[in-house]
């Protein structure tokens, strides 16, 4: 075996799996001590064959060695088939390696191919890695190349896209022209997952969001209600009605009767808080999730999603007592509606924004004392600032005034004649376009509370 040259060997070690030789045989053994002993001396591209084999065989002795010599060996690395290659196959193996071949795929961002640069997107997502200077080369060049991307590269950019949550308006702003005419070729799973990306980056297209709409009306009997419910929860979460909103919304109604109780809890209540937002949510859907069987299970969950899945709940209650004016119960209880958390580590996560307010008000009410802070409603809205302003719009202090949004308020006197309430809200999209804070169906849903509530609004942004 000594005598066999370096290309031949490495083939060998790729061809014996195919004849069905045992990997533990000492034949596979023998031929892996030979390379191992060898890597030194093999040429670059043999590496790469190497890694590319071993990718599937994490447990060889050789793929340690073999990822150790590429990091090493890292500069030597020529063409983009290579490292996009390597980026694919090894690089969620060895994460050194894997910034490795981020700069050198910067190098070469130029070069890459429209499935080149999907590829290397979709190895990024895969490995949750949102190398963002990298990120940003791939757009500007995908940007470059010539319209009709394919809708496998369509789809897949997409994917990775919202994977990474990386908002590139004018390349999102492209995969939505282009995704548009070949939406009736996509099955009802691929639509669903299309409108969930697209609400994940929150980038509304409307007439792709549209053509969804519509091609749910058309394929109603394919579409499972899992997938509806995808449909739905997207367009909930960026506030989009569709034109042809009562056929719609009919079928959706149709389609959910009876099936509620099949859902999951935490995807019921995306469905029904969604719901909310579009302001079709019916008593039906607000009694399912607002019962105590529903939310106590909920309440013993501490993972992210119960909490945020709970918090949703809260915006479903606020929705029942404010925009249901026929409906009875049953509502969450009191007790669940209380503050918790600590508001001192709230405040320390303020933006700069929300500092800003918090220094500037006080000067321009004449005193701390005549507006509060931070405040947490029981609508399960925070509110930066909130002030009570008398019938010649001059502030009043604002803790002496009972507080029916609040879980206990510290005043007792009713408003007196003429007065109002004003809650300034902060908006900061600092990576997004000016339009996206009218897009986002949970600030539309935050607007429509809390002035049925009977707060003026100023908005800062």
């Amino acid at each position: 075996i000594s005598q066999v040259w370096n290309t031949t060997l490495v083939q060998v070690l790729r061809a014996l799996p195919m004849l069905g030789v045992p990997r533990a045989g000492h034949q596979v053994r023998s031929v892996e001590q030979e390379v191992l002993w060898r890597l030194r001396r093999l040429p670059l591209r043999q590496l790469v064959h190497l890694a590319e084999h071993l990718a599937g065989h994490r447990d060889s002795p050789l793929l340690p060695e073999v990822l150790r010599k590429l990091e090493l060996r890292w500069t030597e690395l020529e063409g983009t088939r290579t490292v996009v290659t390597l980026m694919a196959k090894v690089g969620h193996l060895a994460p050194a390696l894997m910034e490795r071949l981020e700069d050198k795929a910067l190098e070469l961002a130029e070069q890459l191919d429209v499935d080149e640069i999907r590829r290397m997107a979709l190895a990024l997502a895969l490995q949750q890695r949102r190398c963002v200077p990298l990120l940003r080369a791939l757009s500007y060049h995908l940007l470059q190349k010539p319209p009709e991307l394919g809708l496998p590269v369509l789809t897949d950019l997409l994917f990775a896209y919202s994977k990474l949550n990386f908002q590139q308006p004018q390349v999102l702003h492209r995969l939505a022209l282009e995704l548009q005419p070949h939406l009736g070729a996509l099955t009802p799973a691929q639509v669903s997952r299309c409108a969930r990306s697209f609400a994940a980056l929150r980038w509304l297209s409307r007439p792709l969001a549209e053509g969804i709409a519509q091609y749910s009306l058309d394929n109603t009997r394919d579409m499972s209600v899992a997938q509806l419910c995808g449909v739905i929860v997207s367009f909930g979460r960026l506030n989009f009605e569709p034109s042809s909103s009562e056929e719609f919304f009919t079928m959706v109604h149709e389609r959910l009767g009876g099936q509620l109780q099949q859902l999951e809890p935490m995807v019921l209540t995306d469905v029904v808080w969604s719901l909310c937002v579009l302001q079709q949510a019916r008593p039906p859907y607000l009694r399912q999730v607002l019962s105590p069987e529903f939310h106590t299970r909920l309440r013993g969950d501490s993972s992210p999603r119960a909490q945020s899945s709970w918090l949703k709940l809260v915006h479903i209650n606020a929705t029942a007592r404010l925009e249901a004016p026929g409906y009875q119960g049953p509502f969450l209880p009191p007790e669940a509606l209380q503050e918790d958390g600590d508001r001192d580590k709230d405040k320390e996560k303020a933006t700069t924004l929300q500092r800003g307010l918090w220094e500037a008000l006080p000067g321009a009410l004449g005193g701390h004392d005549l507006g509060c802070y931070n405040v947490r409603t029981v609508f399960g809205w925070d509110i930066d600032a909130e002030v009570v302003l008398d019938s010649d719009n001059k502030p009043l202090p604002v803790r002496d005034f009972s507080a029916p949004h609040l879980s206990h308020s510290e005043g007792t006197k009713p408003l007196p004649r003429g007065a109002k309430r004003v809650a300034f809200l902060c908006w900061e999209f600092p990576q997004f376009s000016s339009r996206g804070r009218d897009l986002l169906g949970r600030g539309a849903l935050a607007r429509r509370h809390l002035r049925r509530a009977g707060f003026l609004l100023v908005e800062v942004s």
